[in-house]
């Protein structure tokens, strides 16, 4: 407990975590609740949201109760589940997903001594906290690989919504495949859902025909992955380590790691030390993960953890400047650095992606 706690204590001071404190009574046992976009099987985001509660309960023990709600849309549903939750004595809930953000501030106002924590949004309350991590950065370094390992200079992404979160992500792949290949183009296709399977992998099969051979995606399971597999192609694993479902295909994956911080925030509401804010988790604090580099020549694997190694030090950041907008207009200025605000509004693709960006 104490290392967790020195590792958030960290955070803040690299202003990473920003806090408001909210005193409560401390409590012998706190009630804990999770609500997941999707199923825990997904073996991705939500596998990775739920492997966090399971490590609360092995530092907590029978200090702790949780519980959970998988596949619920993001919409009514959510503010229904989640004011069952605080009507039957939920201390804590976290909401794993960024469209239940609105749910999350309406349900808060009528459960005021009730704790709420939103994960991938920006609006907080007294009692309404938010978090996040900064996945683009391992997305930057998904990048420069596939920069460097495409023969056609054809390289695509499966998206799901067009929201900042996702949007970043393109963009800073886009950005980092530029930098080593200045003839590289990138495909996307919108599938306009967390997870679907079978919708994942229809649009990774259009693109891999296509003349795609390196794909990257932001949703939820490994089926864009086995598409490529399944061409003699490559692409990167979402949120977990999937190469057990694409041995020869995966060239890293993003490792998404919320335990720490999920264990820290349940830690507080048991202190009665329970905080308000903003948190975004960094590759520096282990965070923001890396599967092992596989699949990849020698000289590839150099370059990315090169580049891994610079954006954990902090010394390279994938949105700084030079960097216009698709429109040709200025995003950054030379030497510019992205701020959070911009990164958490950012609806818009970079210059040189062709595709229309959603509307």
């Amino acid at each position: 407990m104490k290392l967790v706690k020195l590792f958030v204590a960290s955070l803040a001071v690299m202003g990473l975590f920003s806090m408001s404190v909210q005193a409560d009574e401390p409590k012998d046992k706190v009630k804990v609740g999770f609500i997941y976009v999707g199923p825990t099987g997904d073996h991705g985001w939500t596998y990775r949201h739920d492997i966090g509660r399971q490590q609360i309960e092995a530092e907590y023990g029978d200090r702790v109760e949780t519980s959970y709600v998988e596949s619920v849309p993001e919409g009514p549903d959510a503010e229904r589940v989640m004011t069952q939750m605080a009507l039957g004595g939920a201390d804590i809930i976290f909401a794993t997903s960024f469209g239940y953000m609105d749910a999350v501030m309406n349900v808060s106002k009528k459960f005021p001594n009730v704790k709420f924590e939103h994960a991938t949004g920006y609006k907080t309350s007294d009692n309404a906290a938010n978090y996040g991590l900064k996945l683009y950065q391992a997305r930057h370094v998904q990048g420069v690989i596939a920069g460097m390992m495409t023969k056609t200079n054809k390289i695509c992404y499966v998206a799901s919504f067009p929201i900042p979160e996702v949007m970043r992500e393109i963009n800073t792949y886009y950005l980092g495949a530029k930098k080593m290949n200045p003839d590289v183009t990138l495909s996307i296709t919108w599938v306009y859902t967390w997870y679907n399977p079978g919708l994942e992998r229809d649009a990774a099969k259009v693109m891999l025909d296509q003349g795609c051979d390196v794909i990257a995606q932001h949703t939820d399971s490994p089926a864009p992955l086995q598409a490529a597999d399944e061409a003699g192609k490559v692409g990167f694993g979402q949120a977990s380590n999937q190469s057990a479902f694409a041995p020869t295909a995966q060239l890293t994956a993003t490792i998404d790691n919320w335990g720490p911080y999920y264990i820290d925030k349940v830690g507080q509401v048991l202190d009665g030390t329970w905080t308000t804010g903003t948190y975004f988790g960094h590759m520096n604090t282990g965070a923001v993960g890396m599967a092992p580099f596989a699949n990849m020549p020698p000289e590839v694997e150099a370059e990315a953890q090169r580049v891994k190694d610079a954006i954990s030090a902090g010394t390279l950041h994938g949105f700084t400047g030079p960097i216009n907008k698709q429109d040709g207009t200025v995003f950054l200025a030379e030497g510019e650095v992205a701020t959070r605000m911009q990164l958490d509004t950012m609806m818009f693709y970079v210059e040189g992606i062709t595709a229309t960006a959603p509307n």
